[in-house]
């Protein structure tokens, strides 16, 4: 074989071995580039799914986001909502208390001179009467969803500390509401303390007539703002009655 040839044929097998070798390694180099841009994609999916479960990394270290700080207020807003709601059962259930052995007192046999028929008449309607007069049209049908409406409406971002510490005179709207409804209820409230005086001058058993009374309205209003109470926290069905919160300027 002439020399020629033979230097032509190592030439181009070393051409052969260049090509190979620039072509492995942009080989090299693209998987190189590719794992790259895997390990950062896993990276940023990383990053992504951990604020998405609400957590940063900083420093080696988790700090809460704003999902916990949400979740914060959401209980402090719940907090808010009972005490109004169930601080104004508690005001009603202490004057129950405080009125009802009165009203027991013609059956409570300790030298209590016993009903006539009349009285006992007297008695009865006198319940039946506050209970739908008071508890139903008074209670049930205005003041108790009024009283669980505004309690529901104490958020930590906007309601005051003076609002969330007295609840329930709030959501009886003797403050923070339209002029309006502090006129009803301080009007109510002032009325009430009116006829309690008033009713302590009673002679017997005419004061303990009036006094049952007044416990069954309360007793059955106090139900009412329960129920309305368990229907809105526990079902989820929140009453639709306007608030009256005061209007923005």
């Amino acid at each position: 074989m002439p020399s020629s040839f033979k230097r032509s044929a190592g030439s181009d097998d070393m051409a052969d071995d260049e090509h190979h070798a620039v072509v492995n390694s942009r080989l090299i180099s693209s998987s190189s580039n590719i794992l790259r841009s895997s390990a950062d994609i896993s990276t940023s999916s990383g990053l992504s799914s951990s604020s998405m479960n609400g957590l940063k990394v900083m420093g080696g270290e988790t700090t809460a986001t704003d999902d916990e700080k949400n979740e914060g207020s959401s209980l402090l807003d719940k907090a808010g909502s009972f005490w109004g709601t169930f601080g104004v059962v508690y005001i009603l259930a202490k004057a129950i208390k405080r009125v009802l052995p009165i009203a027991l007192e013609p059956f409570n046999g300790k030298g209590a001179h016993p009903l006539s028929q009349f009285q006992l008449v007297a008695y009865v309607t006198t319940c039946v009467w506050f209970a739908y007069v008071e508890g139903y049209k008074g209670f049930q049908c205005k003041f108790s969803p009024l009283v669980v409406k505004r309690s529901q409406t104490l958020k930590s971002g906007s309601s005051s500390f003076i609002e969330f510490l007295l609840a329930p005179l709030y959501s009886m709207g003797l403050f923070h509401a339209t002029k309006k409804r502090m006129i009803v209820s301080w009007s109510v409230t002032t009325g009430v303390a009116v006829i309690v005086a008033l009713v302590k001058k009673l002679p017997y058993p005419w004061r303990n007539i009036v006094d049952a009374g007044v416990v069954a309205g309360l007793g059955y209003g106090s139900m009412s703002i329960l129920v309305i109470a368990a229907k809105s926290f526990i079902f989820k069905q929140p009453p639709s009655i306007n608030p009256e919160l005061p209007t923005k300027m």
